[in-house]
């Protein structure tokens, strides 16, 4: 049975949420971010601020809620043309990808988790990729993830499971799974969590935190703006 998980946290909605799911399943929590040269750098920031607000909120988490780690990977901005990484306007590309696409991003996350995980003594590696509500992202898909569990498990000799807790459902279901998953904690533990990741998780790839929505903050029009507006629509009409 699985003791422990190191979570891809990036201080987003879905990092969050598969954050929250790891601390309900597992005695041991670890988290780890990137810094990749992003211009949404306000995510890292606004990691350490999630985590405080979860350890306050939700005492029997914080309990679980190790040691967080942050990695420097400039390299990866060095070599992404992308509007992520550059100050270009987001569009589509001749290759059917969106621009926001960095290539071999999640692919080289994954590989550093492991090797991370490895040497603390963890063997689950959860993140927060998506084929349901996703951008085209190839390296967002459930054939990648499994290709990556599968190449990892044998090039550290360490069998590792990688989990993707939302990688058949969308935004909407998404908000619900916060909301279930803070439900079960304890009276208004929904509510709580879903408000904490409303006002302070970040997932706006322009970096915006002064324009408030009800969904939290960001710039309204761009895809991951866009994602978790519609994702909060349905999830409040449900």
């Amino acid at each position: 049975m699985h003791q422990s998980a190191l979570v891809l946290f990036s201080g987003g909605q879905d990092s969050t949420t598969c954050l929250a799911l790891a601390l309900a399943r597992y005695p041991r929590v670890e988290t780890l971010g990137f810094d990749y040269g992003q211009r949404h750098s306000v995510e890292l920031s606004a990691r350490t601020v999630v985590l405080e607000k979860l350890r306050h909120a939700f005492p029997a988490w914080g309990a679980k809620l190790g040691e967080d780690h942050l990695l420097d990977l400039a390299v990866l901005g060095k070599v992404s043309e992308t509007s992520l990484t550059r100050d270009t306007a987001f569009k589509m590309e001749a290759s059917g990808l969106p621009n926001t696409f960095v290539p071999g991003r999640n692919l080289l996350f994954l590989t550093l988790a492991a090797a991370l995980a490895y040497r603390r003594g963890m063997d689950v590696i959860v993140t927060g990729v998506c084929e349901t509500d996703f951008s085209g992202y190839p390296d967002c898909r459930d054939d990648t993830m499994k290709a990556m569990q599968i190449a990892l498990s044998l090039g550290m000799d360490k069998r590792f499971l990688i989990e993707t807790p939302l990688m058949w459902i969308d935004k909407a279901a998404t908000w619900q799974m916060a909301h279930d998953l803070g439900e079960a904690t304890g009276p208004q533990g929904g509510q709580t969590l879903v408000d904490l990741i409303v006002e302070h998780t970040h997932t706006c790839y322009l970096g915006d935190r002064e324009h408030r929505h009800v969904w939290g903050y960001g710039c309204g029009t761009c895809p991951a703006c866009d994602l978790r507006a519609k994702g909060w629509a349905g999830y409040t009409a449900a």
